[in-house]
């Protein structure tokens, strides 16, 4: 489904990163494996995924090319996509799935870890997506897929940086579709279900350690690969969820319930008119384990 395409995948030295990388090659494209390889919370600098990635590919016939920079760094940014259009003629899909986990309870989270987190997740997204997107203007196609997470889509405990940061990426891709549909460049999210070093650390997680591990990282490729290819022409501008045997559909807000009050609202008319009339329909306080809990059990 990608012969003749080449694609950039972000944070592609471990875990769904690679397996997406790894299913690109297999399915005829040239890879950019991009990742700094550094530790979780982001620290440190190791050239071995990336290139043992990259290396993987090659041994199995295909092509690709390791890159070691930052997306949080908007000439890195710049530069992997340069690579791309050097070493293979042009770009046609970028994945944004690089990222990184600080956790914490809200009220003691710091501030350089909650900076920190939307720096790689959503500003890389941004910078990785902002240097392709002249290419993808000028060749009238093009198709970014971007690891958004339910953590910000539904919710999870001690995770308000990245939830925000994953919010935000949702919010991006939804953008970048409304912006570039008129140059024919797609835009669409992925929140995965799979069991990886960064879903091992989720808070929760451990206790359901056993019906995790069964979500294997490889069952998230198909449909980045899907996405990035032209199978998906007419998809842009949504959320899909995947994890073991299931994919889903993702709703977007939109108003559910409406209720006018002639002359307009008090703060005493919405309590005594609007929170009864809406009760029923408030979004519960629910994390993302609680409501894909068959997934996860």
């Amino acid at each position: 489904m990608m012969d003749g395409k080449a694609v950039l995948v972000t944070g592609a030295g471990r875990g769904i990163g690679r397996e997406i990388a790894l299913a690109m090659a297999r399915e005829g494209a040239a890879v950019v494996v991009n990742d700094t390889g550094g530790a979780l919370e982001g620290a440190g600098h190791d050239r071995r995924p990336a290139c043992e990635t990259a290396a993987a590919i090659r041994a199995a016939g295909g092509r690709a090319l390791a890159d070691c920079g930052s997306v949080a760094d908007a000439a890195a940014a710049e530069a992997m996509v340069a690579a791309a259009q050097e070493a293979f003629g042009g770009l046609d899909a970028v994945v944004n799935n690089a990222g990184i986990l600080r956790d914490g309870i809200f009220h003691k989270m710091e501030r350089a870890d909650f900076k920190a987190v939307l720096a790689v997740h959503l500003e890389g997204a941004f910078h990785v997506s902002r240097a392709a997107a002249p290419a993808f203007r000028a060749r009238g196609a093009g198709a970014f897929v971007h690891l958004t997470s339910t953590s910000g889509l539904v919710g999870h405990i001690g995770q308000a940086n990245y939830a925000a940061a994953k919010m935000g990426v949702a919010g991006l891709s939804r953008s970048i579709a409304l912006d570039m549909a008129r140059f024919g460049v797609r835009s669409n999210c992925i929140a995965p279900f799979a069991f990886s070093r960064m879903i091992a650390s989720m808070p929760g997680a451990r206790s359901r350690a056993e019906g995790m591990q069964r979500l294997a990282p490889a069952r998230v490729a198909p449909l980045a690969v899907f996405l990035a290819s032209e199978a998906a022409a007419k998809v842009t501008g949504q959320i899909f969820a995947i994890g073991g045997e299931k994919v889903y559909l993702m709703s977007q807000p939109r108003p559910i319930r409406s209720l006018r009050h002639a002359g307009g609202w008090t703060p005493q008319a919405l309590a005594e008119r609007m929170l009864p009339a809406f009760a029923d329909d408030l979004c519960p306080l629910e994390t993302a384990l609680d409501v894909f809990s068959d997934e996860t059990s």
